[in-house]
Formats: structure tokens, C-alpha cells, sequence
């Protein structure tokens, strides 16, 4: 069975969001609760460490926020995490500790972990980002079939089926994406893996691995 559950995938303890995948097998069951969950969290956010500002928009003390950002609710951005110059936050998104979200990058429907960059011209729709993953130039998470027909999950001859019209990608706990690459919609990748600048992906990439092209997916030494 492919390894695509969530204790597969992510380090709970690096997201303000660890109660969100609480009861939930895997990554993409939680897509289209976190409108919902951001509200309960960002009222119970300590008032020390955490400023309101607009309407359903929480934002750590310590975080940088570039005043050109758009910034849209539900929204909480952690610690120390840093959103550059005209990014664009649509809403339903979680950005981690130490996160960087940069220039022309938008954001919806998301959980960024802790220490996740997105940090030049990324689109990162429906998808959810573990520890340290980073998002080369121009790579983006394709969320919409062509066909609009809810999104599957493939593993090989396995088939799982997420009942979601809107799925991106779910990227393990420090995997690499090359710049320029397409993440199409219901990609899963496994904890420390690369994938190659330019590529073209789609399916579950195991983890530990190193994707070239569709043709040629290689375990790392």
C-alpha cells in the first residue's frame, strides 16, 4: 500500500494546525475543513503574540508582513514567518513558523508548515505543504482537472479516490520542487524527495526518492 497517510507524510508537531488532521487518515480529508478550523484557532490565539487585523486575519507580532501583501480571512500567519512583496493570500490559508510566502506568490485553501518557502511566483491552491518543503520559481500545484471530475489519487494499480473537485498537491516534510515543474492535481510526495526543474508530475512519488521524469523515479542512495 503507497505510504501517502498522514504519519507517513508530516511531523504534526511543525503546525499550528495539528489539531486539524486529528481523526483523518489522509492529508487531502482536511481540504475543506480548514475554513472552518482557522476561525476556532484564531480566536483562542494569545492576544500577546497575536494581532488581529481586519476580519478574520490573525498575525504573529513577530511575523513580516510587506505592506504591499494582499491579505485575505480566514488567515493565520505564525511566528517569524515573512510575506514578501505583492504576494496574494485569497483566504483558508495557515502559514507556519518561519515561513516564506515571496513576490507574485498566491496562496488558497492551504497549510504551510513550519519553515515551508513559496518564495517566488508559486500558486499553491488546495494543497498542503510539510516541514521545510520548498516550491522552486515558477512551480505551481495544478488543483483543477481538465475535465472537472473529482480528483484520484493513483499509486501505481492502487486508485483513492478523494471525492474533491479542488485537490493540489501534498508534499511530505522537506521534498524539493525544481523550478518551472507542474504538480498535477492529486500528487503526493513523499517525505525527502526532489523533483527535477521542469517536470511535469502526477501520481504518489515515494518518498526518499528522486523524480527525473515519469519514466525514470530513482531512490536516493
Amino acid at each position: 500500500m503507497a505510504d501517502i497517510s498522514i504519519q507517513d507524510l508530516y511531523d504534526l508537531k511543525e503546525t499550528i494546525a495539528e489539531k486539524l488532521f486529528e481523526g483523518v487518515t489522509y492529508p487531502w480529508e482536511v481540504l475543506p475543513a480548514i475554513h472552518d478550523f482557522i476561525l476556532q484557532l484564531g480566536a483562542s490565539l494569545p492576544e500577546e503574540r497575536f494581532e488581529k487585523r481586519g476580519e478574520d486575519i490573525w498575525i504573529a507580532k513577530s511575523a513580516k508582513v510587506a505592506p504591499t501583501a494582499c491579505l485575505n480571512g480566514p488567515l493565520i500567519i505564525d511566528e517569524e514567518a515573512e510575506v514578501r512583496h505583492c504576494a496574494f493570500v485569497r483566504g483558508n490559508a495557515i502559514i507556519g513558523k518561519g515561513a516564506v510566502v515571496g513576490n507574485s506568490t498566491e496562496l488558497k485553501n492551504v497549510v504551510l508548515f513550519n519553515k515551508v518557502q513559496v518564495p517566488h511566483y508559486n500558486y499553491v491552491g488546495d494543497s498542503v505543504l510539510g516541514y521545510k518543503s520548498h516550491m522552486g520559481a515558477g512551480s505551481i500545484t495544478s488543483n483543477v482537472k481538465s475535465d472537472k471530475t473529482p480528483v484520484v489519487v493513483k499509486s501505481g494499480k492502487e486508485c483513492f479516490e478523494t471525492g474533491l473537485k479542488k485537490m493540489g498537491a501534498m508534499l511530505g516534510d522537506r521534498v524539493e520542487i525544481g523550478c518551472n515543474s507542474v504538480l498535477n492535481p492529486g500528487t503526493v510526495i513523499g517525505r525527502d524527495s526532489n523533483v527535477y526543474p521542469t517536470s511535469c508530475v502526477r501520481g504518489v512519488i515515494p518518498a526518499n526518492s528522486i523524480f527525473k521524469d515519469a519514466d525514470h523515479i530513482v531512490l536516493k542512495n
